[in-house]
């Protein structure tokens, strides 16, 4: 995984051709990029990126955002109870515990992977 200016980019290998290639992640315009060594496909990336928002400026539109910070949320409400009971316990608003614990589950599953 790529990580340059916020956003992230997938990269693959195509043994056939000897290359490198990949595409930018979670926005919904498509951002491709290759290179034929791991250096060149990372510097192409940060390229496509750059090109990108350069692209988006010259437009007048705002670029794509990988992640806008909202994450949609439904549970039950005998879960809700559950979540607002441990929020309040740690003395945090809902979102915040939400946030705390989502991220260190995340963290760990990223570490254990």
């Amino acid at each position: 995984m790529l990580h340059y200016k916020g956003y992230a980019g997938a990269l693959e290998i195509d043994a056939e051709s000897g290359i490198l290639f990949g595409h930018v992640l979670d926005i919904r315009d498509v951002v491709t990029f290759k290179g034929e060594t791991v250096a060149e496909a990372k510097q192409a990336f940060e390229d496509s990126v750059d090109d990108y928002l350069e692209f988006c400026e010259s437009l007048g539109q705002e670029p794509n955002k990988p992640f806008s910070g909202k994450l949609p949320f439904r549970t039950t409400p005998s879960h809700h109870h559950k979540i607002f009971l441990a929020a309040t316990k740690a003395n945090k608003s809902i979102n915040a515990w939400m946030d705390e614990i989502l991220v260190k589950a995340a963290e760990e599953a990223i570490n254990a992977g």
